[in-house]
Formats: structure tokens, C-alpha cells, sequence
């Protein structure tokens, strides 16, 4: 599959239309060709197969430098696979994505292909850490969720315990950040917690939502049992819960 195929059959797909209401939507100027997200996971899965990894990183490349929508999410979708070895150049790819994200549809879609090579290799978090002092509030945001598999473990081991902590440390700082991708990136990583571990969430809340907007601190709450949705003012901010009530 080469890239000229693959724009081709990107286009076969374009509906003007409603690439003109996606370019009002998203705001970021780039060319759009109105396919939607089943068709353009149906192309990509399609490319994959009998590609070898070397050959699909570099269609991933070559779909993402061409700057359109539809090219980029696929590109990512190209790389969105649980079970992928050799591994490293499709996760070099991706980290390198990350300081040109300008959208989130566009963020999210990389950020599913590099939560299942993050999820493949846990040391890479590392390299996600760095992404919190950065500028870039896309890239900011981009630890949020490339992380988000670590809020769905019912039963952690100790080494993911020790992810979700360092990432509430994160979250603990970015509270801080009046970018409103940036504190709706915690909320998000809070709610989808709360379905696996609320008292963490809760603990969470009482140190920290002070600092939050309004709407992240409902977003953040909103799937906690009813009767701890309560005053989260704290006393002494702390990102993390005591030691004895962890795990």
C-alpha cells in the first residue's frame, strides 16, 4: 500500500459537505474530506494486513504529513494494535506526533495508538512524564491520556498502583492550569477512576478540587457514589492518599 494509494481510496470516500461542516467544527485549518470514523478504521485495518511493521510505520508517517484530517486518523489507526513487535519505531512515531497535536479528535486518535504500546512497555512512561513540563498545553493534556488505561484496573498490581499515583501527581499540579483542555484532561482521568477506585478519586477531591473549575470538579464527581459527592475542600492539599490506604 502506498500513500498515493491509500489518499486515493481516502477520497473515493470524501463527502464535501459534510467536510465543510467538519472544518466549521474543528476550527483548525487543514484540508478535510468527510469520511467518518468507521470508514476510515475499515480502510486502515484493511492496509494493515500483509503489511510488515516497517512498511506500516511508514505509510503512519506518510498519512500524517500530509496534514489532512482523515489521513492522520488513520495514520494513527494504522498503529492502534494490542500486539505489535517490533514495537519501537511505531512508539518512536507516535511520541514524535505528539508536539504537533492541534485537536483533540486528532490527539485522541494517536493517544489510543500509544496507550496499547505505553500498556506494552510500561517503563515509556517516563517519556510521558516529560510531556508535563511542557509548553505545548496539547502535550500537557497528552499525559492525561495516553495513561487513561491505568484509571481501569479493578485489581492493579503493585507496579500499575504506582502509575495511577505518579499520574495523580500530575493531575495534582495540572489542577492548577486554567486551560480548559488541560483541567477537562483531569476530570476525565478522575471519572473514569472513580468506576475502579473512588476512594482514591474521593481523597483526590478533598485535597485538590479547590483548584479546579466548577465543571471539572462536577465531571470529576459525577459517577461517584451519591452519598460521597460532598464538600471536597481540603485542609492540607495532597496529591495522594497515606501510605496504609493504598493498593
Amino acid at each position: 500500500m502506498t500513500l498515493d494509494d491509500a489518499l486515493a481510496q481516502l477520497r473515493a470516500l470524501s463527502d464535501p459537505e459534510r467536510a465543510k461542516g467538519m472544518a466549521d467544527y474543528h476550527k483548525v485549518p487543514r484540508e478535510y474530506l468527510g469520511l467518518t470514523t468507521p470508514q476510515i478504521t475499515d480502510l486502515a485495518t484493511a492496509w494493515r494486513e500483509g503489511m510488515d511493521m516497517s512498511d506500516r510505520v511508514a505509510l503512519a508517517d506518510a498519512l500524517w504529513k500530509t496534514d489532512i484530517f482523515e489521513a492522520k486518523i488513520a495514520a494513527a489507526k494504522l498503529l492502534t494494535q494490542a500486539r505489535m513487535k517490533p514495537d519501537a519505531a511505531a512508539w518512536a512515531l507516535i511520541v514524535s506526533w505528539v508536539p504537533t497535536f492541534d485537536s483533540w479528535a486528532i490527539a485522541d486518535a494517536a493517544a489510543i495508538a500509544g496507550q496499547k504500546r505505553l500498556l506494552a512497555d510500561p517503563a515509556r512512561i517516563d517519556t510521558v512524564a516529560e510531556w508535563t513540563r511542557s509548553p505545548h498545553h496539547w502535550t500537557r493534556r497528552a499525559a492525561m491520556v495516553f495513561t487513561l488505561p491505568w484509571t481501569k484496573q479493578n485489581h492493579p498490581k503493585p507496579a500499575d498502583v504506582q502509575i495511577r499515583q505518579r499520574v495523580l501527581e500530575w493531575a495534582a499540579a495540572y489542577v492548577h492550569d486554567p486551560e480548559w483542555f488541560i483541567q477537562k484532561s483531569v476530570a476525565w482521568w478522575l471519572r473514569e477512576l472513580s468506576k475502579h477506585d473512588p476512594d482514591r478519586v474521593r481523597y483526590f477531591l478533598k485535597n485538590h478540587a479547590r483548584h479546579m473549575k466548577p465543571f471539572a470538579r462536577r465531571e470529576a464527581s459525577k459517577l461517584l457514589p451519591p452519598q460521597t459527592t460532598q464538600d471536597s475542600s481540603p485542609e492540607t492539599p495532597q496529591a495522594t492518599p497515606p501510605a496504609d490506604t493504598q493498593g
